[in-house]
């Protein structure tokens, strides 16, 4: 059943990323908050976070540091940043909905499980606030096109917005590296069966020891139909419904019957 229904025109929104307070994607993100919602405010990490997954910050003090009106620099992880935005940023008032991102590059497959972008909406939803990460899915060295989401987010957000999602689903969107007017549509997905990670480059650093290198290249395992990685090579838009709950539960019959 439908539920997280929000009037993004009267909406106070918390962006957040994973790439840090002056990362490009940030800054076309607050653009289009600001163009649909009636507040916006910024509480993003000092410093680059991909893949810092949803992994909370417990073993040291976390500072918040405004840089401007409305916006804060947390020297923590995503997660962190979207706790310390709904608990005490705006303590006093919380957001409508987190909307996190634009990360530059797709989180599509299981790259999921790793992204930081997506750990921010994720927090959001545990805290009882709407979320919705967002991604441009590039790759190698083509120009970011960050008009195309420009041009294709206000309306997406707001058709989610007004319609809704259960409160314990959060919305992956990723965007195509296409021209605006090269986007095929909005397709809603499945996530793609993929692991990222897969590239690994070994080196040896100026005192003699073995480095490694994690690549962040995505290897589609198989392909699916309906799912998130077949409709960006389409050209489209994908929406992937994330859900909180990760009980397998066709496994709880069965695991019940070995301890009976």
């Amino acid at each position: 059943m439908a539920s997280n229904v929000v009037d993004l025109s009267k909406a106070r929104v918390l962006v957040s990323n994973d790439d840090g307070i002056n990362a490009p994607g940030l800054k076309v993100l607050e653009k289009i908050a600001r163009q649909i919602c009636a507040e916006v405010w910024v509480v993003a990490p000092e410093t680059e976070q991909s893949a810092a997954s949803h992994s909370l910050t417990r073993m040291r003090p976390l500072r918040i540091r405004k840089v401007s009106e409305r916006r804060f620099a947390v020297d923590g992880s995503p997660t962190d940043c979207a706790l310390l935005g709904i608990r005490k940023v705006m303590a006093d008032n919380p957001p409508d909905i987190v909307l996190s991102g634009i990360n530059p590059g797709g989180n599509l497959c299981d790259d999921v499980t790793y992204s930081g972008t997506i750990a921010v909406a994720m927090e959001g939803a545990l805290l009882g606030i709407p979320g919705i990460a967002m991604s441009l899915a590039h790759e190698g060295t083509r120009p970011m096109r960050w008009a195309t989401v420009e041009h294709w987010a206000p309306g997406i957000l707001k058709r989610l917005s007004e319609n809704g999602w259960p409160k314990n689903v959060v919305l992956n969107v990723n965007f195509p590296n296409v021209p605006s007017d090269a986007v095929t549509g909005v397709e809603i997905t499945a996530q793609g069966a993929g692991k990222t990670g897969q590239g690994l480059t070994e080196a040896v650093d100026p005192h003699g020891n073995d480095i490694f290198w994690l690549g962040s290249e995505t290897h589609e395992e198989r392909v699916r139909d309906g799912d998130d990685v077949q409709a960006i090579k389409r050209g489209a838009v994908s929406i992937t419904p994330l859900c909180l709950d990760l009980t397998h539960r066709p496994s709880i019959k069965s695991l019940k019957a070995v301890f009976t």
